[in-house]
């Protein structure tokens, strides 16, 4: 846990605690939560299984699509760190088969480096 633990009072980080208040129903019996990422309005969980995304939508964000990767199912992941003139970084994730990757863009709320860490762990 020395890198999850590491990673929490950076900005953008939700602890276990915090990702179990507001998420906890989406947990399979076992399951657990390690570290989240808040993106602007959408969130990055890892749990010991498995990567979920949440995409909030519409303008109060009541509505959210939850979409789950299980850690197996990731065959690559690339991140590219923002520039002095783009101020936010991408993280494209392959999974499976499929040749088009899931894309993010975080700003730089959010330290593209922790992610990919926490990606490279669990892959």
């Amino acid at each position: 846990m020395g890198l999850f633990s590491g990673l929490l009072g950076n900005a953008g980080t939700i602890n276990a605690d915090k990702l179990a208040e507001e998420y906890g129903q989406i947990l399979a019996q076992g399951e657990s939560f390690e570290i989240g990422f808040v993106v602007i309005r959408d969130t990055f969980i890892f749990t010991d299984k498995r990567l979920i995304l949440v995409d909030k939508q519409g303008i109060t964000g009541r509505k959210a699509e939850y979409l789950s990767i299980p850690y197996g199912k990731i065959t690559k992941f690339s991140v590219e760190t923002a520039g002095h003139f783009d101020l936010d970084a991408d993280l494209k994730i392959w999974v499976g088969s499929d040749p088009k990757p899931i894309e993010k863009e975080f700003n730089r709320k959010v330290n593209i480096y922790d992610v990919q860490a926490v990606l490279a762990s669990h892959i």
